[in-house]
């Protein structure tokens, strides 16, 4: 049993993480995550997701969170009072120079983009839509689909928080890989259908290290659960760290426990372990 006697801050992620492998979150989870709040520990979601993009059935339930940290660090938001805390953003004009780079007609055959700006989500092409709308369900309800990323950087005054290239034919992954040696001034982190490209400063571990500074909030006093690369700084900034079983290995050897997989409600497990036996499956 892992007790977390002292733990105030709990920064968990969402997908692979909270949600099993059909981007569902189940009702144990939310079981888990609102005990844990009762108890008086701060839930802060920490998600490669834009904001408003929340897995539904979290979104909006304050009893289980306030804070939460945004497309893989690049904002830091108080949720009740609708406040941005921190912002690292990508320029505007670095981004559209990235997507411009992806813009070729070789090369849309083989990549397709989103990015998150002003906490919204925008999907280029209606495939791509199609096929978010088809894995993320409810989840996907307000993503915004576009007809050029290029067109939307080049009209907007704001600058970005994060885009993303989903690999659209077995070249695209070397593509990017090929692109992104352009450009060292932006962090990635990859999964196997997709890259997430955020400012270099930005990422989950620096987000999380704010928050809890300044809530004053010690590192020892900060659990976190992930399973993915973009994780791994989350790791560096807390005092207690689980890796999902479906954990990329690099994650898992950082860990201080590792759990069941999210198709078995390894989160769950890791919160009712945090809480101690008194809170298991009695509230």
């Amino acid at each position: 049993m892992t007790q977390g006697k002292n733990i105030r801050l709990l920064a968990v992620d969402m997908d692979g993480t909270c949600l099993n492998s059909r981007s569902q979150m189940t009702a144990e989870t939310i079981r888990a995550l609102e005990a844990a709040a009762k108890a008086g520990i701060i839930v802060v979601p920490t998600t490669g997701r834009s904001l408003s993009c929340l897995p539904h059935r979290l979104a909006g339930r304050q009893n289980i969170y306030r804070y939460v940290i945004s497309s893989n660090g690049a904002s830091v938001a108080d949720c009740r009072e609708k406040k941005e805390w921190m912002q690292t953003l990508i320029p505007k004009e670095q981004a559209l120079r990235l997507v411009r780079a992806c813009s070729g007609k070789y090369d849309k055959k083989k990549i397709g983009s989103t990015a998150h700006i002003r906490h919204e989500y925008y999907v280029e092409g209606r495939l791509l839509s199609f096929f978010g709308r088809l894995v993320f369900g409810k989840d996907a309800t307000k993503l915004r689909t576009v007809r050029s990323m290029e067109e939307v950087f080049e009209k907007s005054p704001y600058d970005v928080e994060e885009v993303q290239f989903y690999f659209l034919s077995a070249g695209g992954k070397k593509r990017i890989r090929e692109i992104l040696q352009g450009f060292p001034e932006l962090s990635c982190a990859y999964t196997p259908i997709y890259v997430e490209i955020f400012a270099k400063e930005a990422s989950k571990g620096k987000a999380l290290a704010f928050l809890s500074e300044r809530l004053g909030i010690a590192k020892e006093e900060v659990a976190c659960i992930g399973d993915g690369e973009n994780d791994s700084t989350m790791f560096e900034a807390a005092g207690l760290r689980f890796a999902m079983g479906n954990a990329v290995p690099e994650l898992k050897e950082k860990a201080d426990f590792i759990l069941p997989g999210n198709d078995r409600d390894g989160a769950a497990e890791g919160i009712w372990r945090i809480l101690g036996e008194k809170c298991i499956r009695l509230q």
